[in-house]
């Protein structure tokens, strides 16, 4: 695979990573959200620049483009969704509504909800299907009501969707889709395959929520690359760390899908260390995103929340706190504050000149002389560094009574106490006291506060790599295509005729992925295969993820080895393990490998050689009380394997700037990566 082009959409930029014949450049251009297509393409453009390319040129010799965004959680944020019409069971209408209790409006509204007489017995077999002519009278009243798309979420549909699928019938036997009138219908059952009810609403509600903007999105974003001259396959990155065409893939899949693939990338870099425990922080323009590896796993969660709202379709782990460049500043009741709320990249900070008056978290970075005006984005940006320093001056320094500078050191240590204490609170949740995890730092704004993080969370060991600033597009770099398919089992994990009951769903199971994959263009030789597998223990109680061969229960060995790594988990989760122990939910997960791009040891330069890397000094504004002092300032492209700088210095490149303080000493390493580390 010679040419591809990954793609990340951030909520302030929109960043690129682009290997052309082992060529590697990237590159950050403003996030449109008005139509996130504009920023798509600006990002290839710039991109086919920095090769010496016209656009078409480089689309018509890529391989393939791979393409993760944010419209999925803006959508759900500013509640900007379509309007949905749910119909459930009798006896289910006061289940509290989907988006309730959130910022915002409810993401299904009460008169939208109505109830159907149909009963599935708890051992998924149908004891009364929907009646159709009411069905239809019940979809038409939430149609006239104003539905745009309507979503079923009936009991017991984990353990049989027959109803649902009736309802669907029904529905578009009236509405056929090549009529106009046509609405889309989404079943719970298609969504997720797992136990709880309400978690399966959710994810289904959800996933019709953002179905309507994302297929705007991703149709138009394919049909901009074919007009370009590109004859391949856009691939959508997904939040299990697959990716996946656009037909196969559902907007809930796609939530938190950049964030999970700078995880990815991190768990590469831990592999190239052979570090198996390390925690991932990456600041951008919006938000502070933080996951882990542990055991070199990485984050993953069963129940996850999606914007407040509890689901039970599985992905990788990531918490995310309002805390990044665009972060605005407050003063209230003579008390500061920084976040969540994001400038973000329209009108965007102070001191981007286009309009935004609120001082933010890039403002005073600026201000303390962290940031170059004239080289932001290695000079493609010019920041305007009297518009930050005037909203600092009204809006936080006047309240507070200080100086525009000892406002702007505020801001900055306030928002690195906020994000060193969630990495902190991470730490302190998964590792006991003695674990130092190696801490991967990226964003575009993370080098310059990574230190500050490490300081307050005890974390004496830094990464960040000469891609930090487009980490998750360099994670989407690694992602292979792949589909994860679940089905509720309830079978005990013990050897015996029961287990056995799993070879039909396993099979189902495979027989999906294999038509799947087909339409990814891959045959069954290419496929690799593997099972997971949620277990509890018989008796109730959480949930644990467990690995197992996709055939392990035809052989008596594997289900033992199963069952004693089950216990395990389940006692490193703090729960009894001395009873039976129950299979919920049967997974399979089909993968085909598409990319390989290995990073490589470079020789070691001598470390006198770094002087030829400094490319001037500026004053910085670093302590309180302390007038501002000249610290030298590095090109990190001319910076080599071997060389080594002791804080206080600014290492830049042409995406962002890291802050290296005293006490702190920087190591470029065979990888070129920067390695940072409190200085004996």
């Amino acid at each position: 695979m010679g040419c591809t082009i990954d793609i990340d959409t951030g909520g302030t930029f929109t960043d690129g990573y682009f290997v052309w014949n082992g060529q590697v450049v990237t590159v950050k251009v403003p996030t449109t959200p008005h139509d996130l297509t504009v920023c798509f393409q600006e990002c290839i453009k710039a991109g086919a620049g920095r090769l010496g390319l016209e656009t078409p040129q480089l689309l018509y010799q890529t391989d393939l483009v791979r393409f993760s965004n944010t419209i999925g959680t803006n959508t759900i944020i500013q509640r900007s969704g379509s309007k949905i019409g749910l119909l459930v069971s009798r006896g289910m209408e006061d289940l509290e509504l989907v988006g309730q209790g959130a910022d915002g409006a409810p993401l299904v509204f009460p008169d939208m909800v109505l109830a159907l007489e149909e009963e599935m017995s708890d051992q998924g077999e149908v004891v009364r299907a929907p009646d159709e002519a009411a069905t239809l009278a019940a979809a038409q009243e939430l149609i006239d009501r104003g539905a745009r798309c309507l979503v079923v979420a009936l009991n017991n549909a984990d353990l049989n969707p027959a109803n649902e699928r009736l309802v669907r019938t029904a529905v578009k036997r009236e509405y056929p889709r090549d009529y106009l009138g046509s609405v889309s219908i989404f079943l719970s059952s298609d969504i997720t395959r797992r136990s709880g009810r309400n978690q399966r609403t959710n994810a289904a509600v959800l996933n019709a929520y953002i179905h309507a903007s994302m297929v705007r999105l991703l149709y138009k974003a394919g049909e901009d690359l074919r007009r370009r001259l590109f004859a391949k396959t856009l691939f959508i990155g997904h939040n299990n760390g697959n990716v996946a065409r656009v037909a196969k893939t559902r907007a809930l899949n796609t939530y938190n899908s950049g964030p999970a693939a700078g995880l990815l990338g991190a768990k590469l870099l831990g592999e190239l260390y052979g570090q198996s425990e390390l925690i991932s922080a990456d600041m951008g323009g919006t938000s502070f995103d933080v996951g882990f590896v542990r055991g070199g796993e990485p984050s993953y969660e069963l129940e996850p929340e999606v914007e407040g709202i509890k689901v039970n379709l599985p992905m990788l782990g990531i918490r995310a706190i309002g805390a990044g460049g665009g972060s605005i500043a407050r003063v209230e009741d003579g008390q500061l504050f920084v976040g969540p709320q994001s400038a973000g990249s329209l009108p965007g900070p102070a001191c981007f000149g286009l309009g935004g008056g609120e001082p933010t978290v890039a403002d005073a970075d600026l201000v303390l002389g962290i940031l170059d005006a004239d080289f932001f984005l290695g000079g493609s940006m010019t920041l305007h560094l009297d518009k930050a320093r005037e909203a600092i001056e009204s809006k936080i320094a006047g309240p507070l009574g200080v100086s525009v500078e000892e406002a702007a050191l505020a801001i900055k240590t306030l928002v690195d106490q906020t994000m060193g204490q969630q990495v902190a609170k991470l730490k302190g949740n998964i590792w006991d006291a003695e674990a130092t995890p190696l801490l991967a730092v990226y964003g575009g704004a993370g080098p310059a506060h990574a230190c500050g993080v490490a300081e307050v969370a005890g974390l004496p060991k830094i990464v960040f790599t000469p891609h930090s600033a487009v980490f998750s597009a360099f994670g989407s770099s690694s992602l292979d295509v792949g589909h994860v398919y679940y089905k509720r089992v309830d079978l005990p994990l013990a050897p015996g005729a029961e287990l056995a009951g799993l070879a039909a769903p396993m099979e189902a199971m495979r027989a999906e992925a294999l038509k799947d994959m087909r339409g990814e263009g891959f045959d069954e030789a290419a496929i690799t295969w593997a099972a997971e597998l949620l277990v509890r223990p018989a008796g109730g109680g959480d949930e644990v993820r467990v690995a197992a061969q996709p055939d392990f229960f035809a052989d008596t060995a594997q289900v033992e080895a199963v069952a004693a790594q089950t216990r395990e988990l389940l006692s490193a989760a703090g729960q009894e393990v001395s009873g039976e122990l129950l299979i919920t939910t049967a997974s399979l997960v089909a993968q085909a490998g598409i990319t390989q791009h290995p990073i490589e040891e470079q020789s070691l330069a001598p470390a006198e050689e770094s002087e030829q890397s400094r490319k001037g000094q500026r004053a910085v504004y670093l302590q309180s009380g302390v007038p501002a002092q000249d610290i030298p300032v590095y090109d990190q492209a001319l910076l080599r394997p071997g060389h080594q700088l002791d804080g206080p210095v600014l290492v830049e490149s042409v995406e962002t700037t890291a802050l290296v303080p005293a006490g702190w000493r920087l190591k470029v390493d065979q990888y070129n990566h920067c390695v940072l580390e409190k200085a004996a």
